[in-house]
């Protein structure tokens, strides 16, 4: 196994997190695709303060495997749990790490489990992808 790695599972999924509270992606910017929700256990990592595991529905593409985070919506959620579990880790910088088996993250919502426990059914993301999104805009002729 790979010591950097976290997760037992082997990597899976393409992720992005999206900027933009303009562009939803309904379609998958990889190949043109309709993207739709799916809820996804997200293994989220932030400084000074212990992983945690957030249910979470994103644009996803099963042909490319890829999961699209909204930003906006992503961090007010993390804003909520993290003010009831450690108010002082609000605000601070997080990383989504991995993805969780969904049987486990019901499993843990029920029991408490070890780190160790969690880790058995976590697979680390394999691409990370940075969007970007340029609006269109009226040009002269002569511009690019």
């Amino acid at each position: 196994m790979d010591a950097e790695r976290f997760g037992k599972l082997p990597p899976r999924y393409t992720f992005a997190i999206n900027p933009s509270q303009e562009v939803r992606y309904s379609k998958c910017p990889k190949c043109e695709r309709a993207t739709y929700p799916r809820k996804f256990p997200l293994l989220i990592l932030i400084n000074q303060s212990d992983p945690l595991i957030l249910g979470k529905t994103c644009r996803y593409c099963s042909k490319c495997e890829f999961i699209i985070a909204h930003q906006d919506e992503l961090e007010a959620a993390l804003a909520e749990v993290v003010a009831q579990r450690d108010p002082a880790a609000l605000g601070n910088d997080y990383f989504v790490l991995a993805t969780v088996e969904k049987k486990a993250w019901h499993k843990g919502l029920e029991n408490a489990q070890t780190i160790d426990d969690i880790r058995v059914h976590t697979a680390d993301i394999k691409t990370y992808v940075e969007l970007e999104y340029e609006p269109a805009r009226w040009v002269q002729s002569d511009e690019s």
